[in-house]
């Protein structure tokens, strides 16, 4: 059987209103250049996400530019000849009608706001079998961008920043609206003058990309994933449930966490995480000397890991905050349909954080499950292929394959795209002296937990997006599929703890698949043609980790051995050896640099980001 589909084409989790005008028209789904919807002729790409395409266009009667947004789900549609959109599929019309009236509800939704802090949407209409939404073209860099160039900001300017999204969000909640996806890159940043705060120069804020649409269809099918930002999303986004249900306090966390990276030039460790060991260095530590003990408290008081421990509104969390004595809905200027506000096109750069990718009906209870039942055999499957064959005993997967021709590495390229770590860290004022790092306290050895401590130690620079083409596959009879997208060109790799939890594999690169080249912004569609996999079973949930490294990584030191010659296998009794023996700052699991004689330092930075995917009875 062929590993080709006509099934999504995996794209970034970038669906911004914002403009990059030197972006690179390479996107498949994009509409072409000059072509024009009502009064409006696009004029380039600003980006591609999973539902969505946004583009920079003129406004032909009104001789302005603006962000033009088209409703286009790369997993249930594609293209037509007359640049239509037309659903890949009759058993996608439903999932995708329900997307199309989302979307429409979104624009609705953003267009009955006027909040200066909030992006403002002109129109929107229903054409070409879609729907599109025409919103204000503003010029500045987002929150991500000016820490990458200034490194940390002082306090009066990020409360500058923190207050009127604070009051924006409410305005939000009040009309039971959340918004769900507060980033350091969905923060646009406008220059204006100001005499708050001490007379500080003032940065207006304004909240891009509610991503709406996104969110309904994920909950709506299960060949769909939701796609959060590891070190932003508290744990109820990793699925709802009545314990855990998503709320204002939800919006609390994400925006101190914006406040946390910025203060300490870091993400905070993903919540999931925190749930087995909450390891997070308090902002009253990580900021004292440089911001106030009530900022920094207000901050750590929003970033509890139990929803009911955050402060509940968006009220709440501004009492904890300096200054906020003077803010609210009382005080704001925010209203309902109101004047619009003003703006000018801007870059948008990858994540500040890691992206992780979870399925809908996934709980946090269950990304760490504990499953030892004993899969079934299906030699079927080797017949199928016809191909020589190794099984993954245990693990939850049948692997068939035959090896490809030798591949040949592709040089690195000489520059890259994104900003790297040290040029945040060369703005930034020099910190107080810390002391020396604490040991890793004592967690117990598990697979989810040493793919998870990858996650951890990943530079939150390099962004990483992983996309499964089914999130739910039926065992013995669905492959595995996803697809992976690096922010920087590098090296792949991709680690496997199965259903039961007793094996670890060295998934990519392996014997039947050498080449683990990456290039930015190049979608590596994995397993690719030459191997497959299919679900084998136990039920349960299949952890996947996939890093990008700049530099190739030798993995001898982690254990490696083979499993049938074909897929490496790590040793789980050396595994729980280099557990015990970490030091901080590193994963035990990543393998070591390989740079070139003489190259000093060498760059052991990675990117990475995790994927879970359920395994259920036919």
């Amino acid at each position: 059987m062929s590993d080709s589909t006509d099934g999504p084409s995996f794209t970034p989790d970038d669906e911004r209103t914002v403009v990059k005008t030197d972006a690179p028209l390479d996107g498949g789904n994009s509409l072409p250049n000059g072509f024009r919807l009502q009064e409006y002729v696009v004029e380039g790409l600003v980006g591609e996400g999973g539902f969505g395409i946004v583009y920079l266009a003129r406004d032909t009667l009104l001789g302005r530019m603006v962000a033009l947004k088209e409703y286009m789900p790369a997993t249930l549609a594609r293209r037509g000849p007359q640049c239509e959109v037309a659903v890949r599929s009759a058993r996608h019309r439903e999932t995708f009608e329900l997307g199309l009236r989302s979307f429409v509800n979104e624009a609705q939704l953003l267009a009955a706001f006027d909040h200066e802090s909030l992006v403002k949407v002109h129109r929107f209409w229903e054409q070409q079998g879609t729907a599109y939404m025409v919103m204000q073209y503003y010029q500045g860099p987002t929150l991500k961008q000016w820490l990458i160039e200034h490194g940390r900001p002082d306090e009066a300017l990020l409360l500058n920043v923190a207050h009127p999204l604070i009051d924006a969000l409410e305005l939000m909640h009040h009309q039971r609206c959340y918004h769900r996806d507060i980033a350091p890159d969905n923060i646009l940043l406008l220059n204006q003058q100001s005499t708050q705060f001490g007379g500080a120069a003032s940065m207006r804020p304004v909240l891009l990309d509610f991503g709406a649409a996104r969110r309904v269809i994920g909950d709506a099918t299960q060949a769909l994933t939701v796609i959060l930002k590891a070190g932003y999303a508290p744990v109820e986004q990793y699925a709802e449930s009545r314990a855990m249900r998503q709320g204002p306090w939800t919006d609390v966390y994400a925006l101190c966490a914006v406040l946390y990276a910025s203060i300490t030039g870091r993400a905070p460790l993903a919540s999931v995480s925190r749930l087995v060991t909450d390891d997070l260095q308090p902002a009253v530590q990580a900021g004292a000397g440089r911001y106030s003990p009530q900022f920094l408290a207000a901050i750590d008081a929003g970033l509890a890991v139990k929803p009911d421990d955050r402060p509940q509104d968006m009220a709440a969390l501004r009492a904890l905050l300096p200054g906020g004595h003077g803010h609210g809905l009382g005080h704001s200027p925010s209203q309902l349909l109101g004047s619009s506000t003003r703006g000018s096109g801007l870059a948008v750069p990858p994540d500040l954080g890691a992206s992780t990718v979870v399925t809908p009906s996934t709980r946090p209870a269950e990304l760490m499950p504990d499953l030892h039942a004993k899969p079934p055999s299906r030699a079927g499957v080797y017949a199928l292929a016809g191909l020589v064959v190794a099984a993954l005993a245990g693990a939850g997967w049948w692997v068939a394959g035959r090896a490809p021709a030798p591949a040949v590495v592709a040089a690195a390229p000489s520059g890259s795209a994104s900003s790297t770590a040290g040029g945040t860290t060369a703005a930034a004022p020099s910190p107080a002296p810390a002391a020396a790092p604490a040991p890793p306290p004592a967690v117990p050895f598990g697979l989810v937990t040493a793919l998870q401590d990858i996650v951890r130690h990943a530079d939150p620079v390099l962004g990483v997006n992983a996309l499964a083409d089914k999130s739910q596959l039926r065992i013995g009879s669905d492959r595995l599929q996803f697809r992976v997208k690096s922010s920087e060109a590098g090296y792949l790799y991709v680690f496997l703890a199965g259903t039961d939890k007793a094996h670890f594999y060295l998934l990519f690169p392996n014997e039947l698949d050498k080449n683990n080249r990456i290039e930015l912004n190049r979608e590596v569609v994995l397993p690719r043609a030459g191997w497959h996999i299919t679900a084998g079973g136990p039920p349960g949930t299949d952890h996947i980790v996939a890093m990008v490294s700049r530099k190739p990584r030798d993995m001898t030191g982690i254990g490696v051995k083979k499993a049938g010659d074909q897929i490496p296998e790590i040793d789980l009794g050396l595994a729980e050896q280099l557990w015990a023996a970490r030091q901080p700052g590193d994963s035990p699991f990543a393998g070591k640099p390989v740079c070139d004689a003489g190259e000093s330092p060498c760059d052991g930075s990675y990117g990475a980001t995790l994927l879970v995917i359920d395994e259920v009875k036919r």
